[in-house]
């Protein structure tokens, strides 16, 4: 058995270098074409990609003071202004004297309003083409969106309930960043460098750490990065202050303090960040997903932003059945996240808008990754064993297919760290990766050795994947299709195992009798 190895780990500056260019070429992000096949892609327009209050949200508190926008691009500041960005209560009756703030490490705008809105009222946001990108590029149509207010006011304060690294952590990576979770919505201009903070050693207010801080597009995840690593087997200490609010400004009640120590040794986490897209074993793109079969169990979230009853076929979770059968029956033990509506469930009167706006923003995540891992430069392709990765072992680095598309066909690929629990691959093709075979009935496996770990491994596929067509087999790692994941085939009854991610950007993923397992990050 042969070993192969890429001696093509990227410093972080060369990554962020080649990651600007991608993304110069994509228009920055949005819903461009995906890059693979080596074409560029041209610029598009920015777009606004999740909404605080959310399209049709019901029992808006009257006395919310602010409503944001996330953007899918880096937007001009300037032109987010009180004429670009505007609400009405009801259509006829502008809200006037408010301002408009523009984070841009979050890209969300901020409209802050100047009084309590009108109770038991539908109020109508407006972001108009006026509002352009850092290169100049319009909105191609205003966006509008429309949210019904209460009779009641917002009087409960907000909690921490979630931090990253957890509270008392030992071993934390060095370039952790540093995350904390919300009850509810928050004011983004509240969540800031201002309140929050991160500091050396387990005393407050001293040695503070450089660092910016920015927050998800749903308002509820407040991460600080620090401008540069951590130091090796030393105390910190992350605050987040009563100076954080909810968007009805109401402050936490307490600050939320924890710490945690830093690894004896310097430690990464993994190469790719995968963001909102993190807890979806699979995510069918803007197609769907179907389920075949009565074994198949996603230990982990499901997904998609496709639309219609057809969307997610043979799914359930806790509150809703996705059209099941008999014979079609698959378990998802966390969330499905979807823009339609469930046959039984919570919500079979129609789409939950939260839900969808989850699944869009971890759709971007997902293309955001897709994009870092093609932007990596091919410098491991003269390490590439060829096409069919079959039969050899693989030590980390970054692989190329040689034409295209990757096989693993008449034999296992193993993977071997060698002891290094940061060893990461990545397997780069322009085209299909194929798993299985030779033949349908030819299962094929991932072996991991030498304390190699699932969450280090990505697939970036230009079309679509195909994982043991014949049924059977274990799959290990993050695979980013443009094109669909397809598990197995009709009336195969052996189980086929995923260790990792099927994650879709265009078109469906479909399943049968599948088990996938998202690896802890």
């Amino acid at each position: 058995m042969k070993k192969f190895q890429a001696n093509d780990r990227l410093t972080p500056w060369l990554m962020a270098t080649a990651l600007s260019v991608v993304l110069a070429a994509c228009g920055g992000g949005g819903q461009a074409p995906i890059l693979g096949a080596g074409s560029v892609s041209p610029v598009v327009a920015p777009t606004v990609t999740v909404v605080t209050p959310f399209a049709g949200a019901l029992n808006v508190a009257p006395n919310t003071k602010t409503i944001t926008a996330a953007f899918s691009k880096t937007m001009d500041a300037a032109t987010l202004t009180a004429a670009s960005f505007t609400l009405a209560c009801p259509l006829a009756t502008p809200v006037t004297g408010g301002t408009v703030s523009y984070l841009a490490d979050s890209k969300i705008a901020t409209l802050t309003l100047p009084a309590v809105l009108p109770s038991a009222t539908v109020c109508t946001a407006t972001i108009t083409t006026a509002a352009k990108d850092s290169i100049g590029v319009s909105l191609a149509n205003n966006h509008t969106w429309q949210f019904t207010t209460s009779a009641t006011t917002d009087v409960t304060a907000p909690t921490v309930t979630l931090v990253n690294p957890i509270d008392t952590a030992t071993g934390v990576a060095t370039n952790t960043a540093v995350k904390a979770t919300f009850s509810e919505a928050m004011d983004p201009l509240t969540v800031t460098s201002a309140n929050f903070a991160l500091f050396k050693g387990l005393i407050q207010d001293v040695n503070p750490v450089a660092g910016t801080v920015s927050i998800n597009p749903l308002n509820t995840i407040g991460t600080f990065t620090p401008n540069a690593n951590l130091v090796v087997n030393t105390d910190y200490t992350a605050r987040v202050t009563t100076g954080a609010k909810d968007q009805a400004g109401n402050a936490l009640a307490v600050n939320k303090v924890w710490t945690f120590k830093t690894a004896p040794v310097a430690t990464v986490t993994p190469l790719v960040v995968l963001n909102m897209a993190q807890p979806f074993g699979t995510f069918g793109g803007s197609a769907g997903m179907t389920n075949m079969g009565i074994t198949t169990q996603v230990n982990g979230d499901i997904g998609t932003i496709a639309t219609g009853t057809s969307a997610i076929t043979g799914f359930h979770d806790a509150s809703n059945i996705y059209t099941e059968t008999p014979s079609n029956i698959g378990l998802v033990t966390g969330k499905i996240f979807t823009c339609t509506n469930s046959t039984t469930g919570t919500n079979v009167a129609g789409p939950s808008a939260p839900d969808c706006a989850v699944a869009t923003q971890s759709r971007l995540d997902a293309q955001t990754a897709y994009i870092a891992l093609a932007a990596m430069p091919a410098v491991g392709q003269s390490a590439a064993p060829g096409a069919n990765l079959a039969g050899v072992t693989l030590l980390p680095g970054t692989y190329v297919a040689p034409g295209g598309s990757f096989l693993i066909e008449g034999g296992d690929l193993t993977l071997d760290a060698q002891g290094d629990a940061n060893a990461t691959w990545v397997f780069k093709m322009a085209s299909t990766l194929t798993v299985g075979g030779p033949g349908a009935a030819a299962p094929q496996s991932i072996i991991l050795a030498g304390g190699a770990l699932a969450k280090n491994v990505f697939w970036q596929v230009g079309s679509a994947a195909t994982i043991n067509a014949g049924g059977g087999g274990t799959m290990v790692g993050t695979i980013i299709a443009q094109d669909g994941v397809t598990f197995s085939t009709a009336d195969n009854v052996n189980i086929v195992t995923l260790n990792g991610r099927a994650l879709s950007l265009v078109a469906s993923v479909t399943m049968v009798n599948t088990v996938v397992n998202v690896p802890a990050q």
